[in-house]
């Protein structure tokens, strides 16, 4: 059996691990094949950028060598997937070669889209990408005062990353001695200040604690960067003195491209995972058109199902496990706090207070993911 991979971030990448060591028998005998075909020999840790943004990382800890993160077994190339064919059970790659698949996974992730908001590219600083998080540090840095609005672009990927920015920036001006020379509205785009109600709920005594102004029902329309506006489609405007925005997120372009979701997100089954139509395309994280968040912990979760039900497969002929929406979110509260949410698709979640060794839990997790991404954890 042919196993295909493609794409090398988190949730292909546990996939991949896993399947290895399931399988590992049958690779020896030569029955199973995993392949793995990524678009970049490095590996990025990417809740890492909002610490790189804050001066608490460097950039280079976020990164390491994918094949260093992949057991040997897996046939590991640089060589990004061009076409899908999946009628022929096919794909073909930018250096023209064709791949033969039994069990095809999907991992390609999502990117950001600035540019589909006139002005925001320009006018904004972001933490969703290295160049824009260590760009977001040195403005930090030369800031001495004045309006921050924090605005908010969708679909996104991390969402809880506007709520955790609010909390970075508050303790970043605390520390500097300058808080109260600094005025941060968060402008969120439906009628609570969180899409999760229950985050909505703890959340907004807390911005009121910190200060923080807030303005719901503002979808960003665009900015006006000579004049430092931003304005929505709601025909509400805030002028800043440093505008800060969680962009727009789409799936990756090769999705797009081969009509396999729009937007780039692929039509799967909640609980199977698999690519509505085709038993044998399974699809994990960011790609996915699933109602759960975009993140690092879902799309581990989703891998561990899937792996698990590929190698019954191969060896019992029928998958063993159903997906059921679980996201486990951690929610840093500032510099030496957090806390986490966790729920799925029946329960939603209940938060604690923050707490220091919450923080310190998560401070341990950003050294544990390379062992987690190894499908170890």
């Amino acid at each position: 059996m042919k196993i295909l991979v493609v794409g090398g971030g988190t949730g292909g990448t546990i996939v991949a691990n896993n399947l290895a060591r399931r399988l590992s028998g049958e690779i020896r005998a030569g029955k199973v094949k995993i392949t793995m075909l990524s678009a970049s020999d490095k590996h990025m840790y990417q809740p890492g950028l909002l610490y790189v943004a804050f001066g608490q990382m460097m950039p280079d800890e976020l990164y390491r060598d994918q094949a260093s993160l992949l057991e040997s077994s897996v046939d590991f190339h640089v060589d990004p997937v061009e076409q899908f064919e999946l009628d022929k059970n096919q794909v073909k790659t930018k250096s023209g070669k064709v791949h033969m698949y039994d069990v095809l996974v999907i991992a390609t992730g999502s990117r950001i889209v600035p540019e589909q908001i006139p002005g925001l590219a320009e006018g904004a600083e972001t933490f969703y990408s290295e160049a824009g998080a260590v760009k977001m540090f040195k403005r930090l840095r030369e800031f001495q005062g004045g309006k921050i609005a924090v605005v908010v672009g969708v679909p996104h990927k991390c969402p809880i990353a506007p709520v955790e920015v609010i909390f970075s920036l508050n303790d970043y001006f605390k520390a500097r001695g300058i808080r109260e020379k600094v005025t941060i509205k968060y402008h969120y785009p439906i009628g609570r200040i969180h899409t999760i109600k229950e985050v909505a709920t703890w959340a907004k005594p807390e911005f009121d604690r910190m200060g923080i102004e807030y303005e719901t029902l503002f979808n960003v329309k665009e900015v006006d960067v000579k004049n430092k506006v931003v304005k929505s489609e709601e025909d509400t405007e805030y002028a800043y003195d440093l505008l800060i925005a969680i962009p727009p997120h789409r799936g990756m372009e090769v999705i797009e491209k081969n009509g396999l979701g729009e937007g780039g997100w692929i039509p799967t089954d909640r609980h199977k995972l698999t690519l509505n139509g085709h038993d044998n395309v399974y699809v994990v994280g960011d790609t996915t058109n699933l109602p759960v968040s975009k993140t690092g912990s879902a799309a581990h979760f989703e891998a561990e199902v899937i792996s698990e039900n590929i190698s019954s497969i191969v060896k019992i002929g029928t998958p063993v496990r159903d997906y059921d929406g679980k996201v486990y979110c951690f929610i840093e509260t500032g510099h030496d706090s957090a806390t986490y949410a966790m729920f799925n698709y029946q329960n939603p979640p209940n938060l604690k207070p923050p707490s220091k060794p919450m923080h310190w839990f998560k401070m341990s997790y950003n050294k544990m993911y390379w062992t987690s991404v190894r499908g170890l954890l």
